[in-house]
């Protein structure tokens, strides 16, 4: 097996229709998994969907049920680098070719699949069979399967998991998703399940009541964040912060997370319920262990979640790619970083509310630098400046075609002034634009 052979099979996958393109049907999925012997029913599952946080809590999650000693399957999206990255068996990527032999395995029931339909598998549909198919022949103990889009006709929603996360709901994907919020989380509440237990994040009332009255349609339990669990404290510490988290059977003290933001600490109180929830069947109402916790979340990491990948000036990395997750990327810079001044490199997608995420960088940049990320629905460098300059006054806004020349540009930005030290720099607005800064920075 060479690179060249991995290459070829992410071509072949690249070129199906893109996940973000759905056709609202689960058959192919049920033709594919039957073809292959049902192989998402070899292993426990807990299902997530939501607007923003799903990775993060996936992640936290998987670092849980691992130091519980479980074998793990862990499968997310969208990827920031690679397409590996999106299968993860004991908290590594597949590797090129392991990767090459899932896709070997699944393609004849691929094409078979793709001859009985006007519409063949798309791109997401196929990733999530090779994900099924890789954790099936590990085999794992329990997978951590994140939602594409949407819930009721993802290609993910073929599993029948003991729990299900929701994590908070906002507006986003308007054009393939209804443009409400009650409309969006009976959408996304279609994963849960009867005799399962629905972890809810915080929501807004009125997901919360659409939610809420899927649960008791379908007889499922319901554990939500304020009221059966959450983050009793948070503190500011070297590296992150300090938590004290009141799970559904106990309260855990000390717990360091090396993540910044109120949103991961409340990512951290659901992925703690999520896993008291898995184990309670097996277990009864029995609280974790202290330092089985504390140890899981301490070694957490969210690549292109405000990662730092540089100093001097520091510079940070974000995916927030909607309003709801660039506000609370705003509010966590506001809490855990002392920037004086703060310079953004900003790259958004065409089919996003651009001026919905560049309003809440407003307050917290001197100036920003649009440029494009290497994907064809990023918005030209001219036209995002427009939109910029009528959110910070054209005197803040800086054009540049190509990311690593903005990012240039943004280090003589920051460090173009007299205050001495406290100066940054941010690049942000599309899971895209993090995993090309990343690539460009050498980040891990």
């Amino acid at each position: 097996m060479t690179s060249a052979d991995y290459r070829a099979v992410e071509a072949a996958i690249l070129a199906r229709a893109g996940e973000s393109l759905i056709d609202p049907t689960l058959d192919r999925m049920h033709s594919v998994t039957e073809l292959l012997g049902h192989p998402q029913a070899g292993f426990a599952t807990i299902h997530i969907t939501g607007t923003n946080g799903k990775t993060s809590t996936a992640r936290m999650i998987e670092a849980l049920l691992r130091e519980r000693q479980l074998r793990v399957g862990r499968y997310t999206s969208p990827h920031l680098e690679t397409m590996r990255e999106r299968i993860v068996i004991d908290g590594e990527p597949i590797s090129e070719e392991q990767f090459v032999e899932v896709y070997a395995d699944v393609q004849p029931f691929v094409d078979m699949v793709d001859a009985q339909n006007d519409v063949p598998m798309s791109f997401f549909e196929v990733l999530t069979t090779m994900a099924f198919a890789a954790f099936a022949d590990a085999p794992v103990d329990v997978a951590v399967i994140e939602v594409g889009l949407g819930g009721v006709w993802d290609a993910t929603n073929v599993i029948d998991s003991q729990v299900s996360v929701i994590t908070p709901i906002s507006i986003d994907h308007t054009e393939y998703l209804p443009d409400t919020l009650e409309g969006i989380a009976e959408e996304k509440s279609g994963i849960i399940k009867p005799d399962s237990v629905a972890v809810l994040a915080q929501q807004p009332v009125p997901a919360a009541e659409t939610i809420l009255h899927h649960v008791a349609e379908v007889g499922a339990r319901v554990a939500r964040e304020g009221i059966e669990f959450g983050v009793a404290q948070s503190e500011l510490a070297v590296g992150g912060q300090q938590l004290s988290l009141k799970g559904l059977h106990g309260t855990y003290e000390d717990i360091l997370l090396p993540l910044f933001g109120q949103h991961q600490a409340s990512n951290a109180s659901v992925a703690l319920a999520a896993v008291e929830a898995f184990a309670v069947p097996a277990e009864g109402d029995a609280q974790l262990d202290q330092e089985l916790v504390s140890a899981a979340l301490a070694e957490v990491r969210t690549p292109g979640r405000l990662e730092v990948l540089r100093r001097s000036p520091t510079m940070l990395v974000d995916a927030a790619h909607n309003p709801a997750g660039m506000a609370a990327t705003v509010a966590s810079l506001e809490d855990a970083f002392g920037f004086r001044r703060l310079v953004g490199v900003v790259a958004i997608m065409s089919d996003k509310d651009v001026v919905g995420i560049l309003e809440p960088l407003e307050p917290v940049l001197a100036s920003v630098v649009v440029t494009r990320n290497s994907s064809p629905r990023s918005v030209g460098p001219t036209e995002l400046a427009g939109v910029a300059a009528d959110v910070f006054g054209p005197d803040r806004v800086y054009v540049a075609e190509r990311l690593d020349d903005a990012i240039d540009q943004a280090v003589t930005l920051a460090e173009d002034t007299d205050e001495f030290g406290g100066n940054g720099i941010i690049i942000t607005g599309s899971v895209v634009t993090a995993g090309d800064a990343r690539h460009l920075l050498g980040g891990e």
